[in-house]
């Protein structure tokens, strides 16, 4: 059975952040990008992110990962989503893949899913998932179960690698 990926983004994302991680996923999984309306959003730098779903219309039990990438915009808006914290939430509570990058987390602590749990962010949002309850560790990627987190694009080399290996230790749907 093939993987399923998630990817719930919006407009001003990090490029960096959509662009290295949607080809490392494609590689051997099937990719859906999801956004508010189900429209194409485009990135900080002009990047598009070609949507095939609403952020209504995901069913965690379909998916075996969720991916946030960050740029501080994009995730701003995506934790006013009501559909797309429920579905987080929902791939939380099966215990899921999830990965999130640089401002990614903040959706997290929306979801209100990374308490007790070692996380790690881009450094403006560090005291924010102190707050949520995470255990922030200042590292380059950090690992904790089915939840990897990375603080920028920069360490997307390390992120993915991490993210596919927790996601090839995890059964499928």
């Amino acid at each position: 059975m093939t993987r399923r990926v998630a990817i719930l983004t919006g407009p001003g994302f990090q490029d960096e952040e959509f662009v290295y991680p949607y080809y490392r996923f494609s590689e051997d999984s099937e990719v859906v990008v999801a956004t508010t309306t189900g429209t194409d959003v485009f990135g900080k730098y002009g990047v598009p992110a070609r949507s095939a779903t609403r952020f209504h219309d995901l069913d965690p039990s379909a998916f075996d990962l969720v991916y946030l990438p960050g740029g501080f915009e994009a995730p701003d808006r995506v934790r006013n989503e009501e559909s797309a914290l429920n579905f987080v939430r929902g791939m939380h509570d099966l215990n899921k893949g999830i990965a999130a990058i640089c401002h990614g987390p903040w959706i997290l602590v929306s979801a209100n899913v990374i308490g007790g749990r070692r996380v790690t962010g881009f450094s403006s949002i560090r005291q924010d998932l102190i707050n949520a309850g995470g255990i922030y560790s200042d590292e380059p990627v950090v690992v904790d179960g089915n939840l990897v987190t990375a603080p920028h694009y920069r360490n997307n080399p390390e992120f993915m690698l991490a993210t596919l290996e927790m996601l090839n230790r995890l059964p499928n749907r």
